[in-house]
């Protein structure tokens, strides 16, 4: 396979024009050749010093990865090179007049077009230059190397939208080479075969509809505002069913490095009824529940009351990358068309239909407001109107996540801010307060000393209640208990004399009275 894609690099690197006259390989800038014949123009140029503006090729290949994410720029200020133009002054143009500048597609960009068109099966210059190159000021470089593709007989115009806009497919020559470039993991879309009419002649296809259109244009403004690159997306991923039906999500998007690990969306012109969304929803909640193969379902079930814990039993968990954040993989609906007003109201529509899939479940008790959202989807909505007039694009804050209010950008729609975390103060909360309770309560069945008043000590009240006295003794204090038993014990050492004196006394002999010379008298 290595050799394979290392010819399809030299394929796509033979097709650019070689060294003019009087040059070499090494002089000659990746993209960007200056006509020799108009050297005086350019040295002109130069001393008039163009806007920086102007948009201009690297002077070297780019080193990063085959579809590089661009930095996200705002879609103010960049226009299609094939629109019309306000009048304005030849610096501020992006194509200025009388230019000596020669735009030459690189290799790499060819192969960023073979691999988009490889994914999206169908584009038009202008979705490719915002999803490709969204740094560009124009989509000239991108036409160009459509143009240069389709002269190496690898992609052909299928058909002339009503926009203006050419569509683009890949031929059967660019689909075999597109399928070498494209990873193992991204499923390339299948060929579109060039139609012909009973007398052979090549027809337009009509099959490019708005829908199809729309799921290209929000994966373009996306990877524009830098949710991954076009390697991050694919169309039409199957999720099966047990009972038999398939929910296929119109893209799939990985984005790691933006803070969204996976996220399906549903592109709709508000076409669908609201209830074949809600169904949608029903289904992918299905489809995440699924437990994985050799999973233990006893084991599933008690782990559904530990959180997260029971996702690794799931089926999801096996397919997508785990998504940093409470619930399932969330899922995004992108409206456009018909009017502002239409669409708000399909939104709200949704929101009171489809509750019961993205709400969550409270905790119990008063003390809680968090809500656990483990297997719950995460549903956050938005519009490609919205986005397209938003300065920051789908990096602005043009997302709302279903059950709130505000409009946020995209990982603060994701957060959340009322779950794990929320449920942790409060449980730390109530916990205290459960602990001042149970103090309250001892501290009121705490024993008070019969004789001086003062309430026991924790160490005097234990050991009473180790004690198995009930005497007066034990509803003293410690001291008074003390004092107590010192009095107590000196009564009985007083006793104890007095009675062993009187035993003494009793035990002792009787004595015989004696004479005055000591001897007894006699009888």
């Amino acid at each position: 396979m290595a050799p394979a894609r290392a010819q399809i690099r030299a394929r796509l690197d033979n097709h650019r024009p070689g060294p003019q006259a009087g040059e070499t390989e090494d002089t000659v800038p990746a993209e960007l050749t200056p006509d020799p014949t108009h050297e005086h123009r350019a040295a002109r140029a130069r001393d008039r010093r163009p806007s920086t503006d102007v948009d201009q090729a690297p002077q070297a290949p780019s080193t990063g990865p085959s579809i590089a994410p661009s930095t996200a720029t705002s879609p103010a200020g960049r226009v299609s090179a094939g629109q019309p133009r306000k009048s304005r002054s030849i610096d501020a143009f992006d194509n200025p007049p009388r230019s000596t500048q020669v735009w030459k597609p690189t290799g790499v960009r060819r192969q960023e077009v073979l691999k988009a068109l490889g994914i999206f099966q169908r584009a038009t210059a202008d979705q490719l230059w915002r999803m490709l190159r969204p740094a560009d000021r124009h989509d000239r470089i991108t036409r160009d190397t459509l143009n240069a593709l389709k002269g190496s007989g690898l992609v052909r115009v299928e058909t002339r939208l009503e926009s203006g806009h050419q569509l683009w497919v890949l031929t059967e020559k660019g689909h075999k080479e597109a399928k070498l470039l494209l990873p193992k993991t991204v499923r390339i879309s299948a060929l579109r075969k060039p139609e012909y009419d009973d007398e052979g002649r090549p027809v337009q296809a009509d099959g490019y509809d708005e829908h199809a259109a729309a799921v290209t244009s929000t994966a373009a403004v996306l990877t524009g505002a830098g949710y991954g690159t076009p390697l991050s997306w694919q169309t039409e991923i199957a999720h099966r069913l047990p009972y038999g039906y398939t929910q296929y999500a119109d893209l799939t998007m990985r984005a790691p490095d933006a803070g969204v690990p996976a996220m399906l969306l549903e592109v709709d012109r508000v076409t669908e009824p609201v209830d074949d969304l809600v169904a949608k929803l029903r289904r992918y909640t299905d489809w995440f529940e699924l437990l994985a193969p050799k999973a233990d379902a006893n084991k599933e079930k008690a782990a559904r009351r530990q959180g997260a814990a029971v996702h690794d039993f799931r089926l999801w968990s096996r397919i997508y990358p785990a998504t940093g954040r409470e619930g399932y993989v969330p899922v995004a609906f992108v409206f456009t068309g018909r009017t502002a007003a239409q669409r708000a109201s399909r939104i709200e529509r949704l929101e009171q239909a489809a509750r019961a899939y993205f709400a969550g479940t409270p905790h119990r008790g008063e003390s809680y407001t968090a809500v656990d959202y483990h297997q719950a989807v995460p549903v956050v909505v938005t519009e490609l109107e919205r986005i397209t007039a938003d300065p920051a694009g789908a990096a602005g804050k043009v997302w709302r996540r279903l059950g709130r209010d505000e409009w946020q950008t995209l990982s603060e729609a994701l957060d959340n801010p009322d779950g794990d975390r929320l449920y942790a103060v409060q449980l730390r909360e109530a916990r205290r307060r459960q602990a001042e309770r149970e103090a309250a309560h001892r501290e009121a069945q705490r024993p008070v000393c019969t004789r001086c008043g003062n309430k026991f000590t924790d160490d005097r009240w234990q050991e009473t209640t180790r004690s198995s006295w009930s005497g007066e003794r034990n509803r003293l204090c410690g001291p008074c208990a003390k004092e107590a038993a010192d009095r107590a014990e000196a009564e009985r050492v007083a006793r104890r004399q007095a009675e062993e004196a009187e035993r003494a006394a009793a035990e002792a002999p009787a004595v015989k009275p004696r004479s005055r010379f000591g001897i007894g008298r006699r009888r």
